[in-house]
């Protein structure tokens, strides 16, 4: 044993459903004479363990904690000696404070499973049996009370908490660094992500209080290569900021005050750009194109509605949704924030071989849809419109007043055989429009 075995304890980990770092210790003193069997609240100050070549002790530091004990762990020397196998209790240890004792590493178990750091033991249940699983070997070195551990030992951390299949691991999203080389490689295209945050829903009477914009290379099978620029900037309205739009986004009417967008700067952004995204772009594109002209002639994709989340598992569509299920959280409501959560849900391979999402996204981008209009309809056919997908338009936006409803090219005449057959019961030529991603997601479209 080397001198410092005492500050150098591993912890081979076997797996138990309700708790985790196992060790083996001795003079255990119960602080109540009715403690229960597998359960005994000790004061750790000092703990002594018995190794094959004689007495040692280990300090684990001095307070009161829950130990519970396991029959099956084993304590082992760091230098890779003999377990030490005749102490005679095991227990498992739990610290209120998380872990800040002082042994130093944690190994899972290469028989057993990986060490995981469990801080929610439920200590009115008996001990459970060890489930055994190969596990590659993980390591992880605490630090002393008081000091902050390095992001390697954090990510192994955090990584043994994921290796467990017990816990989910939420990173904070670091935004990608801009690449030197700006222009595309060969075969790669140029897409923008956009936010705007606004004083609120009517594009019509509302405005554009921050713009906020992630230019980034891509190819056809929808891999992000490198982030080639960003844009974010605040901008004063010429209407209120209401407390309500304070509280979602964080911006206050101090922080716009003599804020004003560079249009000039906007629209060289813009320019090489081939696809224009959004995470709703029915309302950030009327947004936009009210700033700048240059967004009009721009294709633009959705991915709110153009790619079919729930069909690859996750739980909603809204980007706070769809970054938590990829393992990120980040400065929600914010422009260019919100940007660089969307870049990494796009480029975050879907479960179950589900692909890419970008490369969902650039297929339905793609397509071409019919809009169709029932217009003059029965009044008693709205329902089953309705329920066929059908919205409906009150006409106050130049469009028809009438139910509506976009469908792909190739179901466009089964779309029309419905409502000759179905609503109007005779032959009609509805008016169909063909909609492409340079107009899609229009104002009054």
């Amino acid at each position: 044993m080397s001198s410092g075995w005492e500050d150098n304890l591993i912890m081979e980990s076997p797996r138990q459903d309700k708790c985790s770092f196992l060790v083996k210790l001795s003079s255990l003193r119960p602080q109540t004479p009715r403690a229960r069997p597998h359960m005994l609240a000790v004061s750790i100050d000092r703990l002594v363990g018995k190794s094959a070549s004689g007495n040692r002790s280990c300090r684990l530091g001095k307070g009161r904690d829950l130990l519970r004990y396991h029959p099956n762990a084993r304590l082992a020397a760091p230098d890779g000696g003999s377990p030490i196998n005749d102490l005679s209790t095991c227990i498992s240890l739990f610290s209120p404070t998380g872990l800040t004792r002082k042994p130093a590493l944690l190994m899972g178990e290469r028989l057993g499973m990986r060490g995981q750091a469990d801080l929610f033991l439920d200590f009115e249940a008996p001990p459970g049996s060890i489930e055994a699983k190969t596990a590659d070997e993980i390591v992880l070195r605490t630090k002393y009370r008081g000091k902050s551990l390095k992001a390697a030992d954090c990510e192994a951390a955090a990584r043994i908490l994921e290796a467990t299949g017990d816990y989910r691991v939420l990173r904070r999203l670091q935004p990608r660094p801009i690449a030197v080389q700006s222009a595309p490689f060969r075969g790669e295209k140029i897409a923008i992500i956009i936010d705007t945050e606004t004083t609120g829903l009517d594009h019509t009477k509302d405005e554009v209080i921050e713009l906020g914009m992630v230019a980034f290379t891509f190819d056809e099978e929808g891999r992000i290569s490198d982030v080639i620029g960003s844009f974010n900037a605040l901008r004063e309205p010429g209407v209120p900021i209401s407390a309500e739009i304070t509280r979602l986004t964080g911006i206050t009417p101090d922080m716009v005050t003599g804020q004003v967008l560079d249009l000039e700067a906007v629209e060289r952004f813009i320019e090489p750009a081939d696809l224009v995204i959004a995470h709703n772009a029915r309302f950030d594109r009327p947004f936009c194109e009210r700033l700048s002209k240059s967004f009009k002639v721009k294709a633009w994709a959705c991915s709110h509605s153009e790619i079919s989340w729930g069909e690859f598992g996750f739980e909603g569509s809204k980007l706070g949704y769809l970054l938590t299920q990829s393992g990120w959280f980040h400065q929600g409501h914010r422009a260019v924030e919100d940007c660089h959560a969307l870049l990494e849900v796009l480029a975050s391979p879907l479960p179950a071989e589900g692909g890419l999402p970008l490369k969902h996204l650039l297929t339905s981008a793609r397509k071409s849809l019919l809009r169709i209009w029932a217009e003059s309809s029965p009044f008693d056919m709205k329902d089953v419109l309705k329920k066929r997908g059908y919205r409906w338009n009150d006409g106050t936006d130049g469009r028809p007043k009438s139910w509506w409803v976009e469908v792909d090219e190739n179901a466009g005449e089964a779309e029309v055989t419905f409502l000759r057959h179905e609503v109007y019961r005779r032959e009609v030529e509805p008016y169909i429009q063909k909609i492409s991603a340079f107009e899609r997601f229009r104002a009054g479209r």
